[in-house]
This record gives C-alpha cells, sequence and structure tokens, in this order.
C-alpha cells in the first residue's frame, strides 16, 4: 500500500490511526457489538470509521419483508457508501447477515459488486465473508451456530444460502440467550435488549455441549452477536476452526486492503490465514 494515500503517515505514526489500512464499517442502527468486536480484534495500523443503517425490521414485528433488496435500495446505505466512500478507505463492510441470507448468494455479489462502484473501495458483505472464510478452512459440513433472536425463517435462508455456496449444515443450534429470555418470541429478545445479555462463555458451553462428532467446523452466524472471546476456547477443545461473521468480515477487509497480520482476535485458523 502507498503510504502516502493516507497523509503521508509512516510506519511509526500514530499506529491507530490507519497506517496500515483505513476499513468503513455500516451496522445496523442498534447494534452494539460489531463495532466493539472489529476494534478488539483489528491489528495496530488499522482504523475502522462505521455508519449506521436503519433495520428492515420495524421494533414490535418479526417481518423483515424483502430484507435484501430493502437493505440494498436504503437511502442509509446509499449515504454511507457515499460518505464513507469519500474518506479513502481501504475496504468497507455491510455488517448484516440476515439481507444476504434472505438474498441468496447471486444477490450478494450483484450487491457487492454495485456498493465496491459507489463508494470506489472494496464492499464486503458479512455473509459472504463467511463462506470466503469456510472455505479457506476447508469446511464442508460444519455446524451452524445464530444467535437467540433468529427466528426459525432466517435459519433456513442461512442454511440455503449456504448451501448455494456448496457448504452443507451438519446442524443447526439457536442460541438460549439464558433463562430471562425462555418463551420470549427471537425478534422481542433483541428489541429488549437481549444482544447486552450474551456472555462468550455459555456460547463456548452451548456450542461444546451441541457440536456434532462429524461436524468439521463451526459457523457462527450474526454481527450483533458477542462471541469472538470464546474462539480461541472452542477451536483449542474441538480441534476444529471455528468463524464467527466479524472475524470473517474483518480477516476479508484486511485482505483486501493488503494487510497480512500475525492475528484476528482469538481464531487460531484465521491467525493462519492472516499470514499466508
Amino acid at each position: 500500500m502507498n503510504l502516502t494515500t493516507h497523509g503521508g503517515a509512516g510506519p511509526g505514526d500514530h499506529p491507530r490511526w490507519g497506517s496500515r489500512a483505513r476499513l468503513g464499517l455500516l451496522v445496523i442502527d442498534t447494534d452494539p457489538v460489531a463495532e466493539f468486536e472489529f476494534q478488539a480484534m483489528a491489528p495496530a495500523g488499522v482504523s475502522l470509521n462505521a455508519a449506521r443503517f436503519a433495520s428492515p425490521r420495524l421494533p414490535g414485528s418479526g417481518e423483515y419483508g424483502d430484507a435484501a433488496r430493502t437493505v440494498a435500495e436504503s437511502p442509509d446505505i446509499a449515504r454511507g457508501l457515499d460518505q464513507l466512500g469519500r474518506m479513502r478507505l481501504d475496504a468497507l463492510c455491510v455488517c448484516f447477515v440476515t439481507s444476504g441470507f434472505f438474498g441468496g448468494a447471486a444477490f450478494d455479489q450483484a450487491f457487492m459488486r454495485q456498493a465496491s462502484e459507489r463508494a470506489g473501495a472494496p464492499v464486503v458483505s458479512a455473509s459472504d465473508a463467511l463462506v470466503v472464510a469456510a472455505r479457506q478452512a476447508g469446511m464442508r459440513r460444519p455446524m451452524l451456530v445464530l444467535p437467540p433472536w433468529f427466528k426459525p425463517e432466517i435459519a433456513q435462508a442461512a442454511r440455503s444460502y449456504l448451501a448455494e455456496c456448496g457448504i452443507e449444515t451438519a446442524a443447526t443450534l439457536r442460541l438460549s440467550g439464558g433463562p430471562r429470555w425462555e418463551g420470549v418470541e427471537p425478534w422481542r429478545i433483541w428489541d429488549a435488549g437481549g444482544q447486552w445479555d450474551v456472555r462468550p462463555a455459555e456460547v463456548y458451553r452451548e456450542v461444546r455441549r451441541a457440536m456434532p462428532a462429524d461436524a468439521d467446523g463451526v459457523i457462527i452466524g450474526g454481527s450483533g452477536l458477542r462471541c469472538h472471546e470464546a474462539v480461541a476456547w472452542l477451536e483449542q477443545d474441538l480441534q476444529r476452526p471455528v468463524i464467527t461473521s466479524n472475524q470473517a468480515s474483518l480477516w476479508r477487509c484486511l485482505r483486501l486492503a493488503g494487510v497480512h497480520a500475525d492475528g484476528i482476535g482469538c481464531s487460531r485458523f484465521l491467525s493462519e490465514q492472516a499470514r499466508g
């Protein structure tokens, strides 16, 4: 990367201010997790710049409508791409796997192409990043893990999306979220702030208990699900790769930006891939 692109900063100048790469995030309006996890995992010299967009699902409703098209045609997304695009970023990510799952692989690819043209930089979808990372890990039959606030229709869309991309799911686990949320409709968990209650230790325990013997890895979907701290424990105990939405998205953006870091979060797999 030509360092003069970002104001001439050298390797020792402001190591958290984008001297290696500048990345952009587009995050739904009430997601508190994506930026936190990206910041926690980003290597030194990589800066993050975020914009927000309205969720296609209205609070109190479980209906997403045509989520993929709504997000793709969102004025918030267009504004975010325009604004972030003027910031000379190296790559951007749309942190919302649900729209990709509902839209399907072909729609997802078309959206990324159009968004990249508008932003003037590569745009990654979280759903596509999961697939790219899973393929790199050699996954063919992983267990799919989803947040407590994903309803069955999203789980089915996720399985269909992965199948389109040649990945068969060995099993699907919807995390419980804890006793507080038993019997609560999935979307109401998010609306009531259930995302704040997720603890990586509980994610670890639930995934480990449910892991099928014939699964060759774990895919954890959901940009708003705090789980990156559990990855190293799971990979060590299961001896199989574990890929999360935010880790895969950051890894994909870094690769597009030409950054080969020593590690991405806690994932041994993504650490090895980042160096390659």
